[in-house]
């Protein structure tokens, strides 16, 4: 869904949000774990940084450089899942959903003004590591590969692409208190709709 058209919150932002707040102090409170399949059906797993929700949406962000491995996993199989735990307050966020990758070539203009704005945002170090040489090639013995010239930082480089992940079950445990906390949240499946179920359930 372009990140124009207004969508209900799901009732899983607020505690996210909520966790955020609570784990503002701890930077890596902003790093998840997110898996994905490989063409032979083995997962594949990896760190990601979250970078906030799409605009009017739950839709969580991600940058990726396009010529990693993760980018034709999606294409094979969108389904993905991410896993976040939040230390200082032992909570955590399952999130199954679908995965889209926005890169250079999308035609989408809302979805590109996204990604432009995403690379605006993030840090000159992050935007010139894709324009470093090829991720999982042979390293090139010339230091300067990994020393290119900074990359303009008002119009994305085509190496860098916009993930977004779409939710469907959310699965919610917060760790704390006997017994635990648990909570599932699934999108409904109707097709008109943007509401979600909420069921407590054992941890």
């Amino acid at each position: 869904m372009p990140p124009s058209e207004l969508t209900e919150l799901a009732p899983w932002r607020s505690p996210i949000a909520r966790a955020l707040h609570r784990n503002r102090a701890q930077p890596f409170c902003r790093f998840l774990q997110l898996a994905t399949l490989r063409p032979d059906g083995t997962p594949a797993n990896r760190t990601v940084v979250f970078r906030g929700f799409a605009e009017n949406g739950n839709q969580l962000m991600f940058i990726s450089d396009r010529r990693s491995e993760k980018i034709a996993q999606i294409d094979y199989n969108p389904n993905a899942e991410v896993c976040w735990y939040f230390t200082k307050t032992r909570e955590q966020f399952r999130l199954s959903g679908q995965l889209q990758g926005i890169t250079a070539d999308s035609t989408d203009a809302d979805l590109q003004q996204l990604r432009d704005r995403l690379w605006q945002n993030i840090s000159d170090n992050a935007r010139i590591q894709f324009a470093w040489p090829q991720p999982k090639a042979m390293r090139d013995p010339n230091s300067e590969a990994f020393s290119p010239a900074a990359p303009d930082p008002a119009t994305p480089l085509e190496t860098f692409c916009l993930l977004l992940l779409s939710p469907h079950t959310v699965d919610y445990l917060s760790l704390r208190g006997e017994p635990q906390d648990r909570i599932l949240y699934k999108k409904k499946e109707d097709a008109n709709s943007e509401g979600w179920t909420t069921a407590e359930v054992n941890p």
